[in-house]
């Protein structure tokens, strides 16, 4: 059953969530293959998203615009990656711990979800620890979902991702 069709809760999102660990797991496999299609369900559903977006059109908001520049932010970090993306290792994951309770009205919401930003990825790229970002994840009945793999806010060519510290 697709969660999203099931109405929001204010559980308390977790880093530790075995479907939490499995969706990075699936992002980072696309990120390492260049292949996005395996981390579409570490996007926020379409369906929670349909329900808590106070827009005209969240589907094609879903589809036209997140859907999008997550793909092209997954083959970017692949790109970032270098030559050698497949053989690259996941590091850790940190998820800051203090996230926020989004109220409707809010960042054009109807209904209200845990946002977190500043997710750091930390991997190991031939021998040399490099990280890159999480622009944001909120949440969705305790669990959380990426929203934001690069920028929320896009003055750089779309794809591109901000340099990773």
């Amino acid at each position: 059953m697709d969660p999203g069709t099931l109405p929001q809760t204010q559980s308390s999102p977790s880093a530790a969530s075995p479907l939490w660990q499995a969706k990075v797991a699936a992002l980072w496999t696309a990120i390492r293959t260049g292949n996005p299609q395996g981390a579409l369900p570490a996007l926020f559903p379409l369906a929670a998203y349909w329900q808590i977006k106070a827009i005209s059109d969240p589907v094609g908001d879903w589809n036209d615009r997140l859907v999008h520049l997550y793909v092209l932010d997954i083959q970017a970090l692949h790109n970032w990656l270098g030559p050698n993306a497949a053989s690259a290792q996941l590091v850790s994951v940190d998820v800051p711990a203090a996230g926020t309770w989004v109220l409707p009205g809010q960042e054009y919401n109807s209904g209200s979800y845990w946002r977190v930003y500043g997710t750091r990825v930390h991997v190991l790229v031939e021998g040399q620890q490099r990280s890159f970002g999480i622009a944001s994840l909120i949440s969705w009945r305790g669990e959380w979902y990426v929203v934001h793999l690069g920028p929320i806010t896009r003055d750089q060519p779309v794809g591109q991702v901000l340099q990773p510290l």
